[in-house]
């Protein structure tokens, strides 16, 4: 989940592709070592190609914001209006590989441009919101149109709903009451990665969700894959529900209040 922001659009220079996807390789931020595997090593290089491609055509960072949820909302519409099927699968899979990609692409756009604002940080921000709590909605409605599993079950996206909403709201607030308390939290990005941590992130990555629907076309075995994904998602956030509680009193503690 990237920051995304306002600005005029700005004309790109004169120069090959390659030598585009060169200057952002070396002019963005590095990654958060712990980042799950996929996010980290391939959402991010995708959202690189992506950002190049709008930077040269003179695309604002928030109109590559609109590119990503045109993806994901179409993906989570067709989610909703289409019997389960192979080709289904491939098709939501495919836009919401793309809307995340564009969701990393925008603030890529917006770091080497310089275009940074509070208003794209909240479009971006509000579009995630949005899209988490809608695609397991959604993919609840169409399981329940076309009598895909029991009725029971659906009881597994909707929680899916639930356990994501809390997790990012849980993350934004207590990153803003961090920074309330003057402490500015940073991943570190350098010297070798933790490649254990990153690959036991993969069942609560986003880009494991965006690819378990290209099993879509065998509704049981996805549904094995996707309450997988349910469990690891409700774990994570009970877990780090509890550590920034105790973070959070414990800034108290340093401040003198409750």
């Amino acid at each position: 989940m990237t920051q995304t922001t306002q600005g005029t659009p700005r004309r790109a220079p004169a120069e090959p592709f390659r030598a585009t996807l060169a200057r952002f390789a070396t002019a963005q931020k590095g990654a958060a070592r712990s980042a799950p595997a996929y996010s980290r090593f391939v959402n991010r290089r995708l959202g690189r190609v992506l950002a190049a491609w709008a930077y040269r055509r003179g695309l604002t960072p928030n109109a590559v914001t609109g590119i990503s949820a045109l993806c994901t909302f179409s993906a989570i519409a067709l989610l909703a209006g289409a019997a389960p099927s192979w080709p289904l699968g491939v098709a939501v899979s495919l836009l919401l590989v793309l809307g995340y990609a564009f969701d990393s692409a925008d603030g890529q756009v917006a770091r080497l441009t310089g275009t940074g604002s509070p208003a794209g940080e909240w479009l971006d921000h509000m579009v995630d919101a949005t899209k988490i709590v809608t695609l397991p909605i959604a993919l609840g409605v169409g399981l329940y149109r076309f009598e895909v599993v029991e009725h029971g079950w659906l009881l597994v996206p909707a929680l899916h709903a639930i356990a994501g909403s809390v997790y990012f709201f849980g993350m934004i607030l207590t990153e803003q009451m961090r920074r309330a308390a003057g402490v500015v939290s940073a991943a570190a990005t350098g010297g070798r990665a933790p490649w254990l941590r990153s690959v036991l992130g993969i069942p609560t990555d986003y880009g494991t969700t965006c690819l378990v629907f290209l099993l879509l076309g065998a509704p049981t075995l996805f549904f094995v894959g996707y309450a997988a994904i349910v469990a690891a998602t409700v774990a994570v956030a009970l877990a780090a529900a509890v550590s920034w509680y105790g973070q959070l009193r414990r800034l108290a503690a340093a401040g003198g209040t409750e």
